[in-house]
Order: structure tokens, then sequence, then C-alpha cells
């Protein structure tokens, strides 16, 4: 066994943390703001992304939804959010599973946030106005991972699938006219 080679990669991440801090510290304006992989925001946004390409499309209706979700659920500016969704696609793209995402959430979360999280799942099943059966298995098998019951999990769907239906509101609403 190369032991050089696995503890290098081990590394990777405390070295890649360490940069950002002192980044951080030093003022680098570099650009992109890297997430460290134990950073739930990381995770979450790994785990919509994932979500969003499993049926093989990514439509304008998803994509506006994870840049909106990411930019008010973390308040980030639209520049930040854009860097977390990259590196989001970056990390999602080196995961071989789920559990790299979850574990993250199921340490670093409580009970609500990781409701939070099935929540946020299943309104990006519904932002291209369908779900597809394998978007439904990602949900199933992350809230099983992240310990959300069944019954959070089908209530969370119910919401989400009303949220959808409800017609977004116009310019010509109600407000205003007396």
């Amino acid at each position: 066994m190369d032991y050089t080679n696995s503890r290098s990669n081990r590394s990777k991440p405390m070295l890649a943390a360490l940069k950002t801090f002192i980044d951080e510290l030093t003022g680098d304006a570099s650009g992109k703001r890297q997430y460290a992989p134990a950073d739930y925001r990381l995770a979450a946004a790994a785990l919509l992304v994932h979500l969003a390409s499993i049926d093989g499309e990514f439509d304008d209706g998803e994509r506006a939804y994870l840049q909106r979700t990411v930019e008010s659920r973390f308040g980030l500016d639209p520049a930040a959010a854009r860097d977390l969704i990259d590196q989001a696609w970056e990390s999602e793209r080196e995961a071989v599973d789920l559990y790299r995402f979850t574990n993250v959430l199921k340490r670093t979360m409580d009970e609500e946030g990781r409701r939070q999280v099935i929540g946020m799942l299943w309104e990006m099943a519904y932002a291209d106005g369908k779900i597809h059966e394998f978007e439904e298995n990602i949900i199933w098998r992350v809230a099983e991972l992240l310990g959300v019951s069944t019954r959070d999990r089908v209530g969370l769907r119910q919401s989400a699938r009303d949220a959808a239906e409800r017609p977004a509101p116009g310019p010509w609403s109600d407000q205003g006219s007396e």
C-alpha cells in the first residue's frame, strides 16, 4: 500500500481549507470563494445539483430555483451563490455516492435543518413542473440517510407540490387595488 499517496489525498481538503483561511486573512481577491468539504452549504448545494441533473435535464426553471435557493437559504450574494453552485457541481462530479454529502449534513445540522434540506430537494424536483422517478428515489435515499422520517418526507413533498401548483403572483395582483 502506498501510504504517501493516501496521506496526501487526506491532507488535500485540510490544505485547501488552510489556503482559504489564509486568503481570507490576507484579503486575496483571487475571485472564487472556496468552500471546505465539511461545509454544510456545499453538501446541501451538491445534493441540489445532483437532484437537478439526475433526470438528464437542467432547465431554466431549475437553474433559477437553484440560484434563488442558494442565495436566500445561505444568505449569499449572487456572485457568492454562483461560486458555491460551481463548486457544488465539481464536488458532485467527484463524489461516488450520496453519503459524502449526507454525512456532513447529519453531523452539522439539527433535525429541523435536515428536514429543510429535504424540503429544498422536493422544491428542486418540482422546479421543472414534473417529478421524475429518479428524483423521488434520490430524495427517499437522502431522507433515509439524514434520518428524516417517512411522515416528514411525505409531508414535505405535499408542501412542495402545493407550492408548485400555486400560480406565481403577477404584476396585476390585487395589491393596492382599492
